[in-house]
């Protein structure tokens, strides 16, 4: 493991002057992603700035706004807490099938978007809620959609000294089922060959993709099918997922296969979301 400074924060301004003070400083919350990145050499860190235990960081609210996770927030808080799992149990459902419960135990769900690898689990469920990130650095604070988040694999709108400090999930809560599909070799220890949310809001359906693109995407082509042209034959609307999504080969799966388990998994989930 290659060395590094540590330090700990309490509240946001230490954080921004720590992260201010060494370009290669780095916020440490959950840390599943970011050590074994640095142990594996993919990033080169200066210092680890802990922010696990700053209080804005640890809200999980549910107010007239909506919910809102903080970024120190585990993944397990956000399975258990009640007002996700009524309102938007779809996101609960993500955020189980990421790693092992002991893993949850530590990761974030701020920490799985900021990681911004293509198949995040937690990023499809958020596309069909339309949450927002809210970001904050030494000078200003800003809110982002998350659809603007993500800029490419490993990339966000994040610049030098910025945290994410929560995720907002809107109001009005989608009034139908949702469901997030997994499609991965081993289960949920491994990372999502192809994953996909449907969630029904009314009459009409949300559907988002992971793994399939350079960043998380949106099913238009089936949306526009399914709500605007009133398609019902549920395999024909998930043939058209195949104009959204451009996949690639990797160790995970071929570009066919995944074209493939792409019209699968929406088929399956527009069959559970439309008809159940």
């Amino acid at each position: 493991m290659p060395s590094f400074a540590y330090r700990k924060c309490t509240n946001l301004a230490e954080a921004f002057k720590l992260l201010k003070e060494d370009d290669r400083a780095v916020p440490l919350a959950g840390g599943t992603d970011l050590t074994v990145g640095i142990r594996g050499g993919k990033f080169r860190v200066g210092a680890l700035i802990d922010i696990k235990d700053i209080p804005e960081l640890n809200i999980l609210l549910a107010d007239r706004d909506g919910i809102t996770i903080g970024a120190a927030v585990s993944l397990n808080r956000i399975i258990s807490f009640g007002p996700i799992r009524e309102n938007v149990p779809i996101l609960a459902e993500a955020c189980h099938c990421i790693g092992t419960y002991s893993v949850r135990n530590r990761a974030t769900l701020s920490g799985n978007i900021c990681n911004a690898s293509p198949a995040a689990d937690a990023a499809p469920p958020l596309y069909c809620l339309e949450a927002r990130v809210n970001i904050a650095g030494p000078r200003k604070k800003r809110t982002v959609s998350i659809e603007a988040f993500f800029t490419g694999p490993g990339q966000t709108v994040l610049q030098q000294g910025e945290l994410v400090t929560s995720v907002l999930i809107p109001r009005p809560y989608p009034a139908g089922k949702g469901v997030y599909l997994k499609g991965s070799r081993t289960g949920s220890v491994d990372l999502a060959t192809v994953g996909v949310a449907v969630q029904r809001r009314g009459n009409e359906v949300r559907i988002a993709l992971g793994a399939v693109a350079p960043t998380p995407v949106r099913a238009g082509s089936v949306e526009n099918a399914v709500n605007k042209n009133g398609e019902t034959d549920w395999a024909a609307a998930a043939r058209l997922v195949r104009d959204d999504i451009s996949p690639i080969t990797d160790l995970r799966g071929s570009r066919e296969y995944r074209y493939h388990l792409a019209e699968v998994l929406v088929r399956r989930g527009l069959e559970q979301v439309m008809e159940g």
